[in-house]
């Protein structure tokens, strides 16, 4: 049996969720106490996981820490014949690239929405300018595609691309940014919503 070590209103946590039921995989949550608790950094889950970070995943032997290795093994592992991750070297590479963005350039929408959530002094007007520009970027990308006649960001079909990128512009309302400045970015999330297994959390819109 795969077990995650979460929080339930953990967005890296909501990824590896959300490609889990996708997939079709039974899993077993262990809930981390993360806020106010930070029991993620405590001794006993240092053990663990040596990063202090969530999510983990155990499968078996395999172990897991880091969002994007998790994703990528459970495609590799569970659907190696799906488009999750493409066999293309382009595309691909392409998925690499936007798994790399969503680790990096996406960390500041991350960041700003745990401090709206749970801290005092809420986020900060720097990380709320780094997280706008970064979805400028992803909708700039999605502008594009769709003059092209795609739908995803990469290739024909959904890739752990969409998924990893999906969670930080559909969260962003906790951080008072407006969806409305985003209409690709809108269309690919309606579009996204709508594929079989789909699963929500709290903050995730779902338009009419």
């Amino acid at each position: 049996m795969i077990r995650l070590y979460d929080y339930h209103l953990d967005e890296n946590g909501f990824r590896v969720r959300l490609l889990l039921s996708m997939l079709g995989l039974p899993f077993e949550t262990v809930a981390v106490d993360k806020a106010p608790g930070r029991e993620h950094q405590m001794p006993a889950m240092l053990a663990i996981n040596p990063t202090g970070t969530l999510p983990t995943l155990e499968d078996g032997d395999v172990r897991l820490f880091g969002t994007s290795a998790i994703l990528a093994y459970l495609v590799r592992a569970y659907a190696p014949d799906q488009q999750w991750l493409p066999v293309d070297p382009a595309d691909f590479g392409r998925v690499q690239q936007w798994l790399g963005f969503a680790g990096r350039e996406l960390q500041a929408a991350i960041d700003a929405r745990e401090a709206a959530l749970f801290s005092a002094a809420g986020a900060s007007d720097t990380d709320r300018q780094r997280a706008r520009n970064a979805l400028r970027i992803m909708d700039d990308h999605m502008v594009l595609r769709q003059i092209e006649g795609a739908e995803w960001f990469v290739g024909d079909s959904p890739t752990l691309a969409d998924l990893a990128l999906l969670p930080s512009f559909a969260l962003s309302r906790d951080v008072g940014i407006d969806h409305d400045e985003y209409p690709a970015l809108r269309r690919w999330l309606r579009r996204f919503r709508a594929l079989p297994g789909f699963i929500t959390m709290p903050g995730i819109p779902d338009y009419h």
